[in-house]
């Protein structure tokens, strides 16, 4: 069958793509005509690129609209979406942000973002300027209000350092976390929580939390549940990898905190390794925003591969599991809205061509 684009894309001319599509692994002409991917031939399209054609990379812990300090004004969040689009992202789970970015959604030439509302936090338990900071009592009222500000997702800090102790304790009690979750989950909404400590993640599990954040200190006797339950694990090792610094930076002031997340970091490519191994599903994301730069998913696949996961299973954390995961089209199956790179070698083979992807197809349109 031969497809001629009819007069909604005049002003989109149809594309072409030859190559290798993953994950069937099979040689493809594939085609985008009005935004949408079909396999059948089209006379007019022009031919934009030949590789091996992969879904768009998806960031799952990916924070557009923040630094540092806080929320950004729109041109900074519009250089963050922008450069995350550069870097082959075209789909963000923003797992927490003070920053209103919705004006993003009438951009189609922005990544798509999901969003997880703003951060729920026990009060001067976390970064300042980033999360709604609460106590316990209002946290099912909280779950309830962040449900309506995100897209499916809650997101809330299940530890942090506490000043008394002088180091990583559990957010939330145990007798509130239930509540919570369920509240989230009448409401059609998934929770997930940043958490880096063991102690806190018991009463996490049994309140049946979705998914967790880093995730650094889970536990052999843990796996099991998750691994039924398919909670989610997005370990951000990019970001991992700054514990040593950030435990020189609280030596002085929290000495037992900065020992403990040494030691979290130095078990770290065992404890993933084994949630891996043992069947607990893990994504691919960055921790993107705040302290860290922006564009980095093609880095965090290629950590996922070093701690343990086949090439495969990495590259598929962040395309097409992930976005099956986060309900959403693989972005290479006919019909899906035309959202792929083009690499210029197997990814399979070398996953390192992520980072340097050769063409970058947003809803149709060549955008990089």
């Amino acid at each position: 069958m031969i497809v001629e684009p009819g007069p909604v894309t005049a002003g989109r001319p149809p594309l072409h793509v030859r190559g290798v599509v993953l994950p069937d692994g099979e040689h493809r002409d594939l085609y985008v005509v009005d935004g949408r991917v079909t396999y059948d031939p089209v006379r007019s399209a022009t031919t934009v690129g030949q590789g091996f054609i992969v879904p768009g990379l998806v960031d799952a812990h990916c924070h557009i609209g923040l630094d540092s300090h806080g929320a950004v004004p729109r041109d900074q969040q519009e250089a963050q979406a922008l450069t995350e689009r550069a870097a082959g992202t075209l789909l963000v789970r923003d797992a927490g942000s003070a920053a209103d970015t919705r004006w993003m959604d009438d951009r189609e030439d922005l990544p798509k973002i999901i969003r997880a509302g703003r951060h729920i936090a026990r009060t001067r338990r976390y970064i300042p300027g980033y999360g709604a900071e609460i106590e316990p009592e209002d946290l099912v009222a909280e779950v309830a209000h962040q449900a309506g500000r995100g897209d499916g997702w809650v997101k809330l800090v299940g530890d942090w350092i506490d000043r008394d102790r002088g180091d990583l304790a559990p957010c939330w009690p145990g007798e509130v976390l239930g509540p919570a979750i369920a509240r989230a989950h009448e409401l059609g909404a998934r929770v997930t929580a940043h958490v880096f400590s063991t102690e806190s993640l018991p009463d996490l599990l049994a309140a049946g939390i979705d998914c967790l954040e880093h995730g650094t200190g889970v536990t052999d006797e843990l796996l099991p549940t998750m691994a039924e339950r398919q909670v989610a694990l997005v370990p951000t090792l990019v970001q991992i990898a700054n514990f040593p610094r950030y435990a020189a930076q609280g030596e002085r002031k929290f000495p037992v905190y900065a020992a403990h997340i040494r030691r979290l970091h130095e078990r770290l490519p065992e404890t993933m390794r084994a949630a891996y191994e043992a069947g607990v599903p893990i994504y691919a994301g960055t921790d993107a925003g705040g302290s860290l730069a922006h564009g980095l998913v093609g880095h965090e696949v290629q950590a996922l591969h070093r701690i343990g996961l086949t090439p495969a299973d990495a590259l598929g954390a962040a395309t097409w599991r992930a976005r099956a995961w986060l309900g959403r089209p693989s972005g290479v199956a006919q019909g899906d809205p035309a959202d792929f790179l083009v690499l210029d070698g197997d990814p399979l083979v070398d996953l390192g061509v992520l980072r340097h992807p050769a063409r970058v197809v947003l809803r149709g349109r060549v955008v990089a």
